[in-house]
This record gives structure tokens, C-alpha cells and sequence, in this order.
């Protein structure tokens, strides 16, 4: 059943220009960060919350859609999460080691076989590629965000600072975001109190009354990475980011991957025009 012209869980912000970007030194150039732009955007919902494992199953339910994962057979999981059985002979890519391709991993079984979402139905869904996030956007009446929506509303309304909630990563040493701790990828202490995906309303939300703008699970945009190229913007960060490889929990930080990849700390959240 489709849920066309309902916001609930979605905030509206106002339309208005703002500063899109980058020149901090702990940024990426060539992600293409920079330079600082300034940006209008008309009004617009979004989701307060990634999408959860829960809000998925709906629409799974109702339409029986079957991801890219469950169609490949297998996603990428995190080898620090698996069983020494499912770590041992996973292929894994040269560039990044510390991922395994584990048949039988999707979002119902996200670290593959004998896994489930026992006690994570409000965590977000991952294993989903841009087509699944776009699937669910399409029953559900919304849309994937922009780019430039995805990081005006992780701002929350401050101006160029490094995280949703200011430029101090641990205020007070308060944790504010799911990332890595500890030397990354051998040794996660989490001392922000999760190993793997929180709950989508884990951490206090920033200004404009948004969750997790910042790590646990990349989040998909509508855009391509760039007109030549195929590959999806993705933004946010993830549990895995740590500053040692991977400093993209900032607000301007972007990457990418191609529209049918998945993997398990990727998700996604919705948008949808107002007026």
C-alpha cells in the first residue's frame, strides 16, 4: 500500500540558501569537497531517521520486492562481525581487506547465515543498493534527497562546521555519533557503546531535529558522483569511519559506489518536495 502524502517522521525545512562544502584541511579535495559554494534550495521534507529494519519489512511485506543482494546471492559484511567459519576463505577486495562477500548476507541476515534482526528492528536497514533505497521511495511517495538537501539538512542549520553538532567530535567527551574507536580495522573499543549499526534515534539530533547525520550507516543521495560517471553519491559516514582512513563522518565529506552495490553499513533515508 502505497504511503503517498504522508510526513510522519519527516521534518519540514524551510527553503533558503546555505553554505554547501568545504576548504577545512581535514577534508578530501579530490572527493570534491571544496570549494565553498553557496546553495538554494526550496522547502522540503526528510526523514528524521534513517529507514529501519522495521519500516523496511513493511514495504517488503506488502509488495514482495527481493533486494540486488538476495538476487546476487550474496553483500559485503564487515570481517570483524563474522564467525571465524564465514571469515575463513571469503573473498575479500584487495583494496579493502577487511570486507568479506558472505553468501546468504542481506538485510534479513545481515553478517549472512544464522544472523537475524532480533533486538534491531529500529536499527537501519543496510544491504540495500540505491535501486532497493529508490524501490522503497517509489511505494512509500518520496524520494531519495539530493545532495545538497542531504548535507543543508545534516547541518542542522549551523554554518560551515565539521559535524552536525559543531567542530568538536566529543564535546565535553560526550560521544555524539556511531564511528569507530580504538585502531581501526584490528581493534574497535566502542566506547560510543555500539560495535556493528545503533538505533536510528541512538544520539542527540541536531538542530533541525535530524538522527544520525553523522556514522552508523552511509546514507544514499539521488545524485551521481559525478555527469561521467555512474557510480551514487552516498553521505554520512558509518560505524566503520575512523579519522585513521576514512574522516567522512564530517558533514561535507561525500563518497561513492555504484547503484547495485551493497554492503552492510549503507542504508538510506527519505525525502519528499513540500507544497
Amino acid at each position: 500500500m502505497s504511503q503517498d502524502g504522508d510526513t510522519v517522521g519527516m521534518v519540514l525545512l524551510p527553503g533558503g540558501s546555505f553554505l554547501m562544502g568545504t576548504d577545512d584541511a581535514e577534508g578530501f579535495p579530490e572527493d570534491g569537497e571544496g570549494p565553498v559554494r553557496e546553495v538554494t534550495l526550496a522547502s522540503f521534507w526528510i526523514d528524521a531517521f534513517a529507514v529501519s529494519n522495521e519500516r523496511f519489512a513493511r514495504f517488503v511485506d506488502d509488495t514482495g520486492y527481493v533486494t540486488d543482494a538476495e538476487r546476487f546471492g550474496w553483500s559485503y559484511v564487515f570481517a570483524g562481525l563474522l564467525p571465524a567459519a564465514l571469515r575463513r576463505g571469503a573473498p575479500r577486495p584487495d583494496e579493502a581487506p577487511w570486507w568479506c562477500g558472505v553468501s546468504g548476507a542481506y538485510w534479513r541476515a545481515p553478517e549472512g547465515p544464522g544472523s537475524g534482526l532480533g533486538g534491531r528492528a529500529d536499527h537501519p536497514v543496510v544491504h540495500v543498493s540505491w535501486h532497493d533505497a529508490v524501490a522503497y521511495c517509489r511505494w512509500a511517495g518520496t524520494r531519495l534527497p539530493t545532495e545538497a538537501e542531504w548535507e543543508y539538512a545534516a547541518r542542522g542549520g549551523l554554518v560551515q562546521r565539521r559535524y552536525p553538532w559543531g567542530d568538536e567530535l566529543t564535546p565535553d567527551g560526550e560521544h555524539r555519533c556511531n564511528i569507530w574507536q580504538g585502531r581501526f580495522p584490528t581493534r574497535n573499543t566502542a566506547e560510543d557503546g555500539y560495535r556493528s549499526t545503533a538505533p536510528v534515534d541512538a544520539f542527540p539530533p541536531n538542530g533541525f531535529g535530524l538522527y544520525n547525520m553523522a556514522g552508523n550507516v552511509w546514507e544514499w543521495c539521488a545524485d551521481a558522483w559525478r555527469a561521467d560517471h555512474p557510480a551514487k553519491v552516498m553521505r554520512g559516514g558509518s560505524y566503520l569511519c575512523h579519522e585513521s582512513y576514512c574522516n567522512r563522518y564530517r558533514v561535507a565529506a561525500r563518497t561513492s559506489n555504484t547503484p547495485d552495490s551493497t554492503v552492510g553499513n549503507l542504508g538510506f533515508r527519505c525525502a519528499r518536495d513540500a507544497g
